[in-house]
C-alpha cells in the first residue's frame, strides 16, 4: 500500500540567513532557492559532530525556523493549542509566546502528529502564521500581541487537507497572499495590516506547497502549485497568466519549483516525476515550452537546489532515499547516490548541508561529476510519529534545527567545528 508520509512536510521546511540581503523573512530564503550567502563554514566536522551551542525542549510540529535580528520564530502544538514562539537566538530562551485554541479537523490524519506544518512569514514588523487546521494569525513580531486572524477552512471554505494545512503565507507589497483552495478563492490576498480581503481568485483545489515569485521577461508572476496543476498569476490581483497540468492520484504537488536566470523552471512531484519548462513572455502572454520529462526523478516533499546547470535533490517517497544530480536543461541524470535517507538540504559556502528524516546531519560536496560526504552524524532523534522533515536554518555559521521534541543550535564555523 502506498504510504502518505510525503504529503506533510514540503512546506514546513525553511532556509535562513543571507549576509548580503539581511536575515531571511520567508520560507526558502529571500530568493526562495535554499541558498545561504555565508562564509567561514568548516569543511568537515569532528567525528562527534559540530559543537552544540544550546538545546531545549519544544512542542510537536514541523514548522520552519525563521531567523532575524537575534531572534528565532517558529510554531508548535501543545495539547489543543497551537503556539507561535519567539526565541532568543543566542540561548533558545523564550522571548514571547502566543497561544490560541486550534483543535485539528475531525478527519485529520494523526499518523505523523498534529503539529503546525508551515513556516512563519516575517513581513513589515509583523509575523504571519498558518496552523495545521488552517487558522491564520497576524501578530506583532516584537511583542507577540495579536493583530488579526482568519480561519481559512471555516471562514472561506478552503480545501481540506487530511495531513494538515501546510502552505506558508507570502508577502507582496501591502498584501499577504495565501493558498486556500476552492471555487472562487483558490488564492486570497489579505491586507497586511487589517486582514481585510483585497482579492480572491480561481477555482483550483489546494495542495501542500507555497507560493513562489518569479520574473519572466520583466513580468512578475506568482507560481502556485495547486492539487493538479502549476498555476501562475499576477500577484497584484490574482489574474491567471498560465497553467501547466501535472497531477497525481493523491492531489499532492508539494516541492517548491526552482527558477533559473535562463528562464528554465524545474518542477517535480512524487507521482508524475520531474519536468523542465522554458518560459518566455511578450505583451502579457507567456509561452510555456516543455523541454524534457523524467519520470524517474520523483521528489516527495524534499526541496531541490539549483547550482549552475544542475539541480540537486533527495528522493525517497517510494523506495530508498537517494541524492540526485539532474541536468536542468536536458533532464539527464548525472548520478544518484546513497548515503542519506529522504532528506532536505541547504547550499552554503560551496557545500551542501543535508539533514535526513532520521536526524542525520551531513556536509557534502556535490558537482555534476561527484558526490562526496565529508561527515555524517546523528544530531536529532525523532520518534515514531515524527520525522526530521524541517529544513534546517543557517544564519551566519549557526545552524538551527528541530524535531518533534527538541530545537537546537549548532556551530558550523571553522574555529569551533574543526578545533
Amino acid at each position: 500500500m502506498l504510504t502518505q508520509v510525503f504529503c506533510i512536510a514540503s512546506v514546513v521546511m525553511f532556509a535562513a540567513g543571507d549576509k548580503e540581503m539581511g536575515p531571511t523573512a520567508q520560507w526558502g530564503g529571500p530568493r526562495q532557492d535554499f541558498k545561504v550567502r555565508t562564509r567561514g563554514l568548516a569543511e568537515a566536522w569532528p567525528e562527534s559532530g559540530p559543537k552544540t551551542l544550546w538545546e531545549r525542549d519544544l512542542g510537536v510540529g514541523y514548522s520552519g525556523i525563521l531567523a532575524d535580528g537575534g531572534r528565532l520564530y517558529t510554531m508548535y502544538r501543545k495539547d489543543n493549542n497551537e503556539v507561535v514562539a519567539c526565541l532568543n537566538a543566542k540561548d533558545g530562551k523564550s522571548v514571547w509566546e502566543y497561544s490560541y485554541d486550534a483543535p485539528v479537523a475531525e478527519k485529520h490524519e494523526h499518523t505523523f502528529n498534529d503539529g503546525p506544518r508551515s513556516a512563519p512569514l516575517l513581513y513589515d514588523g509583523k509575523l504571519y502564521t498558518i496552523g495545521c487546521a488552517g487558522k491564520m494569525q497576524c501578530v506583532d513580531a516584537d511583542k507577540g500581541t495579536p493583530k488579526w486572524n482568519h480561519d481559512l477552512w471555516k471562514d472561506f471554505d478552503g480545501s481540506f487537507l487530511n495531513h494538515g494545512y501546510s502552505s506558508s503565507p507570502f508577502g507582496y507589497k501591502d498584501t499577504i497572499i495565501t493558498m486556500v483552495g476552492g471555487e472562487g478563492h483558490s488564492l486570497i490576498a489579505f491586507d497586511k495590516d487589517t486582514g481585510e480581503v483585497r482579492w480572491k481568485r480561481l477555482d483550483y483545489k489546494n495542495s501542500y506547497s507555497t507560493p513562489k515569485l518569479i520574473d519572466v521577461d520583466g513580468q512578475e508572476q506568482l507560481l502556485c502549485y495547486m492539487a493538479k496543476e502549476l498555476v501562475a498569476v499576477n500577484p497584484a490581483d490574482g489574474e491567471e497568466l498560465w497553467k501547466y497540468e501535472i497531477g497525481n492520484q493523491w492531489n499532492q504537488n508539494i516541492s517548491l519549483p526552482i527558477w533559473g536566470r535562463d528562464h528554465i523552471l524545474f518542477l517535480s512531484t512524487n507521482e508524475a516525476g520531474s519536468r523542465g519548462l522554458k518560459l518566455s513572455q511578450s505583451g502579457g502572454k507567456t509561452t510555456v515550452e516543455e523541454l524534457w520529462s523524467n519520470n524517474k526523478v520523483k521528489i516527495h516533499h524534499s526541496n531541490a537546489i539549483r547550482v549552475g546547470d544542475y539541480v540537486y535533490t533527495s528522493t525517497g517517497g517510494r523506495g530508498p532515499g537517494l541524492f540526485w544530480a539532474v541536468n536542468v536543461k536536458t533532464g539527464e541524470v548525472a548520478w544518484k547516490e546513497r548515503g542519506f535517507d529522504k532528506a532536505t538540504c541547504l547550499f552554503a559556502d560551496g557545500r551542501f548541508i543535508i539533514l535526513d528524516e532520521n536526524g542525520n546531519l551531513g556536509i557534502a560536496t556535490a558537482t555534476p561529476d561527484m558526490f562526496q560526504i565529508h561527515r555524517k552524524v546523528a544530531v536529532l532523534q525523532p520518534d515514531g510519529q515524527s520525522k526530521t522533515w524541517t529544513v534546517p536554518t543557517l544564519d551566519g555559521t549557526t545552524l538551527y534545527l528541530r524535531d518533534s521534541k527538541t530545537i537546537k543550535a549548532l556551530d558550523l564555523g571553522k574555529t569551533t567545528a574543526e578545533g
